[in-house]
């Protein structure tokens, strides 16, 4: 693992009586004992080896290694492309290889490294993904609004990690959009209802289930609007500033008006004031 200044010092002062001497020139502090070792490199990057060694090493970072499923979702803030939603399960001996890639909050990884992790991510790890286009996700608003859509997706992705045949763990974390209680009143009509939910805020950086729903999610999101551009020859800006706009008014000159619905969120406010 990397870790911070702080949690390393914690570490040696922990460990202070099992330290011994080394000549690996890369290796800043050897600790051992009957039951560990752990190597602390002068990159800042730790080791842990041994047959405890997961125990050990879950008190020095934030997250406490269990198993653990989590979802997210991306494309809720961008007018052109769809809303996806990704659900995932990561084992406990999966926590070095996701260190080892870097994953974290897709928000906070750029798109050129989420294009080359998540096809990695999405050969080694359980996941589901649920792609919501335009023209269907338009005709779903008719009847509902942003966050139901979103608690059906999460709720959906859930259902599907069981009929795959995964055993889920105890909990699974979302990052909270809503409150716990408006999430499963949106869900009331459902058939099927995913109920061992945990709601937090900033999910996507404790959980790492969490964090590898959003770099597949956001990786399916890049995918689709490639295929965007392709299919229309065009070239749709993220996110709803000045950029859309007048991506509107030249998509609405190229393609006419009805052709939205195919390719943006149209109850944006961006849609009344171009369109």
């Amino acid at each position: 693992m990397k870790l911070s200044t702080d949690k390393i010092k914690k570490i040696k002062d922990t460990f202070k009586n099992d330290i011994r001497s080394n000549n690996n020139e890369y290796i800043d502090t050897f600790i051992q004992n009957d039951d560990l070792t752990i190597s602390i490199y002068k990159s800042g990057k730790v080791v842990f080896q041994g047959k405890d060694a997961l125990f050990y090493a879950s008190d020095f970072i934030e997250t406490k290694i269990v198993r653990q499923c989590g979802s997210d979702e991306v494309g809720t803030g961008d007018y052109f492309g769809p809303v996806v939603v990704c659900a995932s399960i990561v084992e406990v001996e999966d926590y070095p290889y996701l260190q080892e890639l870097g994953v974290t909050d897709s928000k906070k990884t750029d798109d050129k490294k989420i294009r080359e992790i998540a096809p990695l991510l999405m050969q080694k790890f359980k996941y589901s993904l649920l792609i919501l286009d335009n023209s269907k996700y338009n005709e779903v608003h008719e009847s509902n609004n942003m966050n139901a859509i979103k608690a059906k997706l999460h709720n959906q992705a859930y259902i599907n990690l069981l009929h795959k045949g995964y055993s889920l763990p105890k909990a699974a974390y979302v990052d909270q959009f809503c409150s716990p209680y408006l999430y499963f009143e949106y869900l009331n009509n459902e058939k099927e209802i995913y109920r061992n939910i945990i709601f937090e805020t900033k999910a996507e950086e404790k959980y790492p289930a969490v964090a590898l729903s959003s770099v597949i999610a956001r990786y399916a999101f890049l995918v689709k609007m490639d295929e965007m551009n392709k299919k229309y020859n065009f070239n749709f800006h993220l996110g709803a500033g000045d950029e859309v706009n007048r991506d509107i008014t030249l998509f609405i000159s190229k393609y006419g008006r009805d052709k939205l619905k195919e390719v943006a969120k149209i109850h944006f406010s961006n849609t009344d004031k171009l369109a």
